[in-house]
C-alpha cells in the first residue's frame, strides 16, 4: 500500500515542482508513491473561458490528457514505477527544457523521442490516440476531487491512502523545490498540517515565479 497518492497533469509547472519535492523526500525517507492521474482538460471544460486565456492554453490542457494516456498505458503494461519514468520524461521536457511547443505541435512524435532517451518502450507514445484509457483518466479525476473537493487545481495529494488516517489536499503549491534537509523539514510540516482533524484550509493567492532547478 502506498503511504502517498499523488494526483498530476504533466503540463502544470506547480504540480512537477512538487513533484520533484515529493521525489526528493523518498530519495531520504522510506516511503512509497502511487502516481495518479488529473486531468486539467477535464478539470476545467465546464468553467474556464479558454478565449480569455493566453494563447495555446486549450491546446497545452488537450495535449497533456493525451500524454497522460500515456502515463496510463505504461501502467497497464509495467506499473506504478514506470508511471513515475513517463512523468519525469514529460515533466523534464514541459518545465525545464520549456519544449510546449514541441509538445504540442508533433505530440507523438515528441513524447517518442523522449521515451527512447529514457529507455522507455518507444511504442507507448502511440497512446497518445488510445481513448480507451480515458474513462481511467476521468474516474481518477473524479477521486480527486472527491478528496479534495472541486475549487482546487493541481496537484491533489493523500495522505495515508485507504488508512484510518486518510487525508487529501491540494498542493503544497511551492515555486521552488526544496532538497536535502529542507524538503524532509517541509515534508514534515506539511504531513503535521495536513493530517491534523483540525486543519481545514490554508492559502494565499501571491505566488512566486516557478523555478524547475
Amino acid at each position: 500500500m502506498a503511504d502517498l497518492d499523488f494526483f498530476f497533469d504533466p503540463v502544470c509547472p506547480w504540480a512537477w515542482i512538487t513533484s520533484r519535492w515529493v521525489t526528493e523526500v523518498q530519495t531520504l525517507r522510506d516511503y512509497k508513491v502511487s502516481w495518479k492521474f488529473i486531468s486539467l482538460k477535464i478539470l476545467n471544460q465546464d468553467t474556464m473561458d479558454y478565449a480569455s486565456m493566453p494563447a495555446g492554453y486549450k491546446d497545452v490542457h488537450a495535449a497533456g490528457t493525451s500524454a497522460l494516456r500515456v502515463a496510463a498505458k505504461a501502467r497497464s503494461v509495467v506499473g506504478n514505477d514506470a508511471v513515475a519514468k513517463v512523468y519525469t520524461a514529460l515533466g523534464t521536457s514541459l518545465h525545464n527544457r520549456q519544449e510546449r511547443d514541441l509538445f504540442v505541435a508533433d505530440l507523438e512524435g515528441h513524447i517518442a523521442g523522449l521515451l527512447k532517451s529514457a529507455e522507455l518502450p518507444v511504442e507507448w507514445a502511440s497512446a497518445v490516440y488510445d481513448e480507451t484509457f480515458d474513462r481511467l483518466i476521468a474516474d481518477e479525476t473524479a477521486i480527486a476531487l472527491e478528496r479534495a473537493g472541486k475549487d482546487v487545481g493541481t496537484p491533489i495529494i493523500t495522505f495515508n491512502p485507504g488508512g484510518l488516517k486518510e487525508v487529501s489536499f491540494f498542493g503544497p503549491v511551492i515555486s521552488t523545490i526544496p532538497r536535502g534537509e529542507n524538503a524532509t523539514k517541509l515534508w514534515d510540516a506539511i504531513e503535521t498540517i495536513a493530517t491534523s482533524s483540525d486543519m481545514a484550509e490554508l492559502k494565499r493567492s501571491l505566488r512566486a515565479r516557478p523555478s524547475f532547478d
